[in-house]
């Protein structure tokens, strides 16, 4: 049986790295929190585990080179909520660039940036401003435009952002076992803007328990029909880099 088309760099000695990007393999650098809270019926390395899986999807498709998942990022919105950490935006900025350079530098004639969240988008824009053109590719995986279509298809929640119906759905699609739907719950406002307060009832933002929508709603058969548009707009996107 023939192996993947791809690789996790983190697997192989670096002989095979090289032979692997001389032969032109694009790079891929997951970007996933391993530490943002998601509710209480979703697990913290929630966005990681998205990343991971659309990581291994590229390694079983496409001869790619995925590096590890950059698992620290800038999601200054929920800590608040015990085990959630946020870099600064400068430092994850800083830090984005510097495993970019250096992937470059290893030999990657492109790099490919797969990201699951939002706050850092903006960061990781600046991050690559910097870098010589042409050679990098930044993947909102949540912004794609497959993905869009699925998520009017499939929601029923009346409004949601994080943790909701839609994550909570794929999350079931990747890793049921891991997501309790006994404590998941339905918001009774929506987030506006801004950071999420679990302490204050007062505030627009409150959410005692993290989630923003109507997690109980969510599907294993949802799930799975927004991941595949996901992989759809992933795949789209790295068949234009050249």
């Amino acid at each position: 049986m023939a192996g993947p088309a791809g690789i996790w760099v983190a697997n192989c000695a670096w002989p095979e790295v090289e032979a692997r990007l001389k032969a032109g393999a694009i790079a891929v650098l997951p970007i996933g929190a391993g530490a943002k809270e998601h509710g209480c019926h979703l697990p913290l390395d929630t966005d990681f585990t998205q990343a991971e899986w659309l990581a291994q999807a590229l390694v079983e498709r496409l001869p790619v080179a995925v590096w590890p998942t950059l698992s620290y990022g800038h999601y200054p919105v929920f800590v608040q909520y015990p085990g959630s950490i946020s870099l600064t935006s400068s430092t994850f900025e800083a830090l984005a660039r510097e495993i970019v350079t250096g992937i470059l530098q290893t030999g990657a004639r492109h790099v490919a940036l797969l990201n699951t969240g939002i706050s850092t988008i903006k960061p990781l824009q600046a991050a690559l401003a910097g870098i010589e053109a042409g050679r990098t590719t930044l993947i909102n995986v949540y912004s794609g435009p497959v993905f869009a279509a699925a998520v009017k298809a499939v929601e029923e929640q009346p409004f949601g952002g994080h943790a909701d119906e839609i994550e909570t759905s794929i999350m079931l699609a990747i890793a049921p076992e891991r997501v309790d739907m006994s404590r998941a719950v339905a918001a009774d406002r929506p987030i506006e803007r801004g950071m999420f307060n679990r302490f204050d009832p007062k505030s627009p933002n409150y959410s005692p328990s993290g989630v923003n929508g109507d997690a109980t709603l969510a599907t294993r058969a949802k799930g799975e029909r927004l991941l595949s548009a996901m992989l759809d707009d992933v795949l789209a996107v790295m068949a234009t880099i050249t």
